[in-house]
């Protein structure tokens, strides 16, 4: 009720819906370039923000409309206006990189650190044709810190140094990067470490401590399976002549574990190995940008610590339930499911500014990416026995694509972008096998032989052309409000992970998820490229001594073919006649009809400055909606309304920030994949900073100060520890019902050295 009441009291605030600055100094909102509604974080901003966050995607929490579809600790999805994943078009330093999993635990930001960005641009609803295509729900934008070039005959040299700890998970991170240049090059080393122990909630969630290994518990309050270690090492080279400049780049990712308390597997090894070429030369008329990328990822599954791993039948019956050895090994007993990928991603771009006139420009340009991956699970006894088995087998999606964008001021206080975008994108994949050429035996039947001939006798290949149509304006209307409008047409083509999963059978499909719903996915070859419609605007009022501003965001998207999911008989194999509540279910992805539309506002200020110091407040409130209207059933992963309120004080060194973060009630629930609902909840956040010298810096902070008990409504189901390949599971291990808790009280300081 607590939270109702605060939820209505600022919704009846004036005007409804914005953007609430979430950081000292003020972000800085780029309305001069492509559209009005992008937000653009500098390296001043982001700096302030870091050292609180453990990953890159929760960054992004501090904008409005944002929230996070959790996954592993470091490895969210951030979720933009009630769209994620793949239908967000995510770009670091230009490339263009695909999750290579079917968990999708190696998403795109997770391979940069949160110490390494210069510069992060969120796109919310609509993405201009010049910064990407092949998405419906917007664009991220990050650009990693480069080498400095030197601005005179004098070199420049130096680096930082950071080291964090944080008390729940017993999590340590440590950042390192130094840097030299002249005025024709430049040269930079970063490098970060960061790893921790499983998160505890703020009280019991769980009445079983149970894992399946044997002499190994997890107590009531702790979050199974949300460990994890990372290490990220980059180089980067700059050469520059007059107005012409080169910049080479490697990186090295190593995660020897990443557990996940809402999948059936986790990541206990991934490499990520990338190379990038750039150029970007200013000319008369304008500019021309190109880039080179090429990434390899090796990705390896299995069950971590806290999850089961002998599987099958022993000398004398069922395994015993402390996780003994089965005996005799082979193909009565597996020992864990391991699970293989591997992935090779290259890319070219090219874009040219040309400077019509004084006040117009046209950007052009292309972009070709390659991608290709195999996804092989070795057998490894009892029922996954004798061959391996493939989920995906030479997958191959190749995009191209051209564009081109005009933007013209067409009176001092009307600026208007106009963009189209053509995209071709073409999947195949090669016939795949599963563990036997059987169907299985009854009752235990698996399907697989039926499912792999069905499978390897189609046409696997495809092809589709994707049309992306932006208009965006934004408007002086007056010297303290201006107002903006996007209008697009974008789509969007299915990925490898949505249409070539082959299996019906339960454990294989389970296998395939990357909502950490606890439910598997099966693939479908016929679905056909999402469609979305857009209308994004805003309106704001800021004060004319730049003091109070309050803005309000109002969208909606209408989305033909979005690609949803319903429940499968595999026996029939056919769409479930009575989809079943309450329990985990096998899904197979189809196209159908939906619509998104919400809001966000935001108001932020000065309150006063006085002997403390200078005081400042912010708030914002967030509504989002969802809803499949073929079906009338809740889209899933939608976030409910939600209000962000912070109070600043800066006196001299010292900063410091109280947030409060209220979430309603999560009742509108997707009911054919039984997502879980959550109660509403209030938390309370101190974080700080204080400034000892020049070189020197400490931050500080408080998350989850009364140390709460809550569950994300975005978390998940929780299948973080014990049988979790049993579906339904067993009596003593997670049952469906039971949301992934967020953590609890967690105190966190750190160091930051400059030299």
């Amino acid at each position: 009720m607590q939270v109702k009441a605060l939820m209505t009291a600022f919704a009846a605030l004036p005007l409804a819906s914005a953007w609430a600055q979430q950081t000292l100094p003020p972000v800085t909102v780029s309305d001069e370039r492509n559209t009005a509604n992008a937000f653009e974080w500098n390296a001043e901003t982001i700096r302030a923000l870091r050292e609180r966050h453990r990953q890159t995607a929760s960054l992004l929490t501090e904008l409005p409309g944002v929230s996070m579809l959790a996954g592993g600790t470091i490895s969210t999805l951030p979720v933009v206006r009630g769209l994620a994943d793949e239908r967000l078009r995510v770009t670091i330093d230009g490339a263009d990189l695909t999750a290579t999993c079917p968990n999708h635990m190696n998403t795109p930001l997770s391979y940069i650190a949160p110490t390494s960005i210069e510069q992060l641009t969120l796109y919310p609803s609509v993405t201009p044709v010049s910064v990407g295509g092949d998405a419906i729900g917007g664009a991220v934008v990050v650009e990693r810190r480069k080498a400095p070039f030197a601005s005179d005959s004098t070199p420049v040299r130096g680096g930082e140094a950071g080291a964090t700890y944080r008390s729940n998970g017993n999590g340590k991170a440590a950042d390192f990067a130094a840097w030299y240049g002249t005025e024709t090059f430049a040269a930079q080393y970063q490098g970060s470490f960061a790893e921790s122990d499983n998160l505890r909630a703020g009280g019991p969630f769980k009445n079983y401590r149970f894992t399946g290994r044997a002499g190994h518990t997890l107590d009531l309050d702790e979050i199974g399976s949300t460990a994890y270690q990372v290490r990220n090492h980059a180089i980067d080279f700059g050469w520059r002549s007059g107005e012409h400049e080169v910049r080479a780049e490697v990186g090295l990712q190593q995660q020897p574990y990443q557990l996940y308390p809402n999948q059936r597997m986790d990541l206990l090894d991934n490499e990520e190995k990338r190379a990038a070429l750039t150029y970007r030369g200013r000319f008369a008329s304008g500019e021309l940008e190109a880039r080179l990328y090429h990434e390899t990822v090796d990705h390896f599954m299995d069950f971590g610590a806290d999850k089961r791993y002998w599987y099958g039948m022993a000398s004398g019956g069922p395994t015993a339930v402390d996780g003994s050895p089965c005996a005799p090994l082979g193909p009565t007993c597996a020992a864990g499911m391991p699970m293989y990928a591997s992935s090779t991603t290259n890319g070219a771009k090219v874009k040219a500014t040309i400077a019509l006139d004084t006040a117009s420009l046209v950007r052009m340009g292309g972009e070709w990416n390659r991608y290709t991956l195999d996804d092989w699970w070795p057998p490894s006894g009892g029922g996954m026995w004798p061959n391996t088995f493939w989920n995906i087998r030479n997958g191959k999606r190749e995009r191209t694509a051209l564009f081109a964008e005009w933007e013209r001021a067409i009176t001092p206080t009307w600026r208007t972008t106009l963009g189209a975008r053509i995209e071709r994108v073409t999947t195949d994949a090669d016939p795949v096998a599963g563990y036997a050429n059987t169907n299985g035996v009854a009752p235990n039947f698996n399907y697989q032989l039926r499912d792999s001939t069905a499978f390897n006798a189609s046409d696997r290949s495809r092809g589709d052309t994707l049309w992306n149509l932006v208009w965006s304006n934004s408007w002086q209307l007056a010297s303290a409000w201006r107002a903006g409008l996007d209008l697009a047409h974008q789509s969007r083509a299915p990925s490898l992970y949505e249409r070539y999963p082959w299996s019906t059978w339960q454990m294989a499909a389970l296998m395939n998820n990357f909502v950490g719903d606890g439910n598997g996915y099966i693939g479908n070859l016929d679905l056909k490229p999402e469609k979305a419609y857009t209308a994004a605007a805003r309106l704001a009022w800021q004060a004319n001594n730049d003091g109070w501003r309050v803005e309000w965001r109002p969208y909606l998207t209408v989305v033909e073919d979005y690609i949803d999911a319903v429940q499968w008989d595999a026996t029939a194999n056919a769409p479930r006649a009575t989809p079943v509540t309450n329990r985990f279910v096998v899904l197979k992805y189809v196209n159908q009809r939906a619509k998104l539309y919400g809001h966000e506002l935001t108001l932020r200020g000065p309150l006063a400055r006085n002997g403390w110091g200078a005081w400042a407040f912010a708030a914002t409130l967030a509504c989002s909606r969802g809803s499949n209207t073929e079906t009338g059933d809740n889209l899933y992963g939608v976030m409910p309304r939600n209000v962000k309120l912070t109070l600043d004080q800066t006196r001299g060194q010292w900063q410091q920030r109280f947030i409060v973060e209220a979430v309603e009630r999560k009742s509108r629930t997707n009911r054919m994949r039984n997502e879980i609902p959550t109660a509403g909840y209030a938390l309370l956040h101190w974080q700080g900073s204080l400034t000892l010298s020049n070189a020197v810096t400490w931050h500080f902070g408080i998350d989850n100060v009364f140390d709460r008990s809550y569950a994300y409504p975005l978390g998940g189901a929780y299948v973080g520890q014990g049988t979790t390949m049993t579906n339904p599971l067993p009596p003593n291990v997670p049952q469906w019902g039971t949301p992934v808790p967020g953590p609890g009280r967690t105190i966190w300081t750190g160091l930051r050295v400059r030299f």
